[in-house]
């Protein structure tokens, strides 16, 4: 695996080599730009994406296992090797750790809740507060989550019937946690900066499962599973709020499992959005769509059996800017890419994209850290 660390922008060349030459290959240009459909590679056939309106008919072409804009490493490149790969814990990575850091409520005496009554009340307020759940707490009503707060699940906890809200809020984070049947989002964050939201598993609810909105910044969604379920992850609410969304909206989503039906994720403007080391399986829908000029890396991402892994615009939304590479592709569409990309800013440790399934297997969901 590799590490990089890139301070410029940076430009993606077709793909000559394999999924293995890629993970040695990063440059440095100008800009991350994507590249047309006709000058990917790939080890067999690839599946042929048509669009019509809104839809995307895909016939499947067999395994594919495309390094998407594989690059050759360039002398003036800045990638800087990382020494700590991924496993089940590696910490917090990605947008979090940006804007100052995200620590939640630190070192803070934990309080355990097991009523949703008491979660309301321990959840409210800025004072810093480490917030451990108990058992299955049954409620209606979102539960709103303010600022310098750690909500942790011990073994099992699980909350039924409704989610949590991060409004207007700042250093939350939300770990090892049950959803199930919510009647809203399982998780919401809404006008609120340094969020990580890790190792949850969310299913069979009403709305979005973490949906990130009203100019929310500096977020890490990982290490979640989500299944049994439509809407999995929008970014950004409507195409209406450009003027205050954009510049914001800056989430990095990595080593989520993700069974939905689409929105993984859906993003409007943010620039850039990280997606990867994924693992995708059976999105009848589509994987990640990118709309509203929004910038999105897809990266190092597995996807089996999904005929739209990745595409540019969605519904009434106008097309945003996707690059796409070094993504597993097994019995699933190429993918729509295009446009250019803002560089990443902050180190990560890049798992091979056909390692992706059984990483994310073993370590995604509740029940694989220590709470």
């Amino acid at each position: 695996m590799e590490g990089f660390s890139p301070s410029t922008l940076l430009c993606f060349t077709p793909p000559a080599h394999s999924e293995s030459a890629y993970r040695k290959s990063v440059s440095a240009f100008p800009a991350m730009s994507g590249m047309p459909a006709s000058s990917r590679g790939g080890s067999s056939t690839v599946a042929r994406t048509t669009r019509t309106g809104d839809r995307r008919k895909a016939v499947l072409g067999g395994v594919v296992a495309a390094a998407l804009g594989a690059g050759t490493l360039s002398p003036a490149a800045s990638a800087a090797p990382v020494t700590s790969g991924a496993s089940a814990s590696p910490g917090m990575v990605g947008w979090a750790t940006q804007g100052g850091g995200t620590t939640g409520g630190g070192s803070a005496a934990a309080t355990t809740v097991n009523s949703a009554s008491a979660l309301v009340t321990a959840a409210a307020g800025t004072n810093p507060a480490v917030i451990r759940v108990s058992g299955t707490i049954t409620c209606s009503d979102m539960v709103r989550v303010g600022s310098n707060k750690t909500i942790v699940g011990n073994t099992g906890a699980t909350i039924v019937g409704c989610g949590l809200h991060v409004r207007r809020a700042a250093n939350v984070i939300i770990r090892n946690l049950t959803f199930r049947g919510w009647n809203d989002d399982a998780v919401s964050v809404e006008g609120s900066t340094r969020v990580w939201v890790d190792h949850n598993t969310m299913s069979n609810g009403y709305d979005g499962a973490i949906d990130i909105k009203h100019a929310s910044d500096y977020v890490t969604v990982s290490w979640n599973h989500i299944f049994d379920h439509d809407k999995a992850m929008l970014l950004g609410h409507s195409d209406d709020n450009g003027a205050a969304d954009t510049g914001h909206l800056r989430v990095t989503y990595h080593h989520n499992r993700l069974e939905t039906v689409q929105r993984n994720p859906r993003v409007r403007f943010g620039n850039p959005v990280h997606v990867y080391n994924n693992y995708y399986v059976a999105n009848p829908g589509y994987g990640v769509a990118s709309t509203e000029n929004a910038g999105v890396l897809v990266e190092g991402n597995y996807f089996e059996n999904v005929p739209d892994p990745f595409h540019r615009g969605e519904g009434s939304s106008d097309p945003g800017n996707l690059v796409a590479r070094g993504n597993h592709l097994v019995n699933s569409g190429p993918g729509d890419q295009g446009g250019a990309v803002a560089a990443i800013p902050y180190p990560y440790a890049m798992d091979p994209a056909a390692d992706v399934k059984s990483i994310v297997i073993a370590g995604a969901g509740t029940g694989k850290i220590t709470p």
